[in-house]
């Protein structure tokens, strides 16, 4: 068995692979409620993941992208034989640590991992697909690399960037191809009004009723097609019409906040800071 365990800002990554010519079985688990990503190579090992009473089996993993959330009660175990050896990697964060992922990516998962984020059990399967050739290329390069220290961490840290960005990539993809090209036309309409009123929206309901499109599907919709819920665009659509409009000086901080609909300057500094990591008084 070898397992390198490397932790990389707030996500720790596990690479693992195991032969044995004897079958053998190898477990493990999360010290706290996490989200994680798993991405299996060409062993084909057997995995079954059991909590509380239950039990979720997995077979045929070779290629396999599983995304899961586990609480630290949950235990995975893989099933090693000679002919089904382990080849995985986990790229995985606690629950709690989302908010402090760097470059959004705690918003990423949010959005495209709701079920995780908000999960209804001990253990809750995520999207799961068997990857294209362009991820099984770069997680065969990871089990194939040869660096060592400080090399292989940087190594480590932009294959699983690329990773993660192929498998929130394929998930846009599957959503958007299920949308049909009348309804897209809709959502996009959607963004249309929300530009044109940004200081002044209109409420979900009467977007709804002006595209021709139930609530629940316009949100739905609207964020498997845009990545985002529809005022989270409109938000940052605020933000970063303000953001030009001080830094080019056509307007006082107090001003683009009014400018796009903000009554208090507070809620406006808070909402841009959090956004844009500055408060919009350090603008020069």
């Amino acid at each position: 068995m070898t397992r390198d365990h490397i932790d990389i800002n707030d996500f720790t990554i596990l690479v693992e692979t195991c032969t044995s010519t004897e079958p053998m079985v190898d477990s493990c688990s999360f010290e706290e409620p996490s989200i994680g990503v798993a991405f299996y190579g060409s062993g084909n090992v057997e995995v079954s993941v059991d909590y509380a009473d239950k039990q979720a089996p997995y077979s045929h993993t070779k290629g396999l992208v599983l995304s899961f959330y586990a609480d630290e009660n949950v235990k995975f175990t893989h099933k090693v034989t000679a002919n089904r050896p382990l080849q995985c990697i986990v790229v995985v964060t606690a629950l709690k640590n989302l908010e402090k992922l760097p470059n959004g990516e705690g918003e990423i998962f949010a959005n495209f991992l709701n079920e995780l984020v908000n999960p209804s059990d001990a253990y809750v399967e995520g999207p799961r697909f068997f990857m294209p050739p362009e991820m099984s290329n770069i997680v065969q390069q990871v089990f194939k690399n040869k660096y060592h220290g400080k090399t292989k961490m940087m190594f480590f840290r932009s294959q699983m960037t690329v990773l993660l960005s192929h498998f929130f990539g394929h998930i846009a993809s599957s959503e958007n191809e299920k949308l049909k090209a009348k309804e897209q036309d809709k959502l996009q309409l959607v963004k249309k009004i929300l530009l044109e009123n940004i200081d002044n929206p209109p409420s979900l309901s009467e977007l709804s009723r002006q595209i021709g499109l139930n609530t629940y599907a316009l949100k739905k919709d609207f964020k498997n097609l845009f990545g985002v819920p529809v005022f989270k665009y409109l938000q940052n659509q605020r933000l970063e019409v303000a953001n030009n409009l001080i830094r080019n000086e056509k307007a006082t901080v107090q001003e683009a906040a009014w400018h796009v609909g903000y009554d208090s300057l507070s809620s406006f500094s808070n909402a841009f800071v959090k956004k844009f990591g500055y408060r919009p008084s350090q603008i020069k």
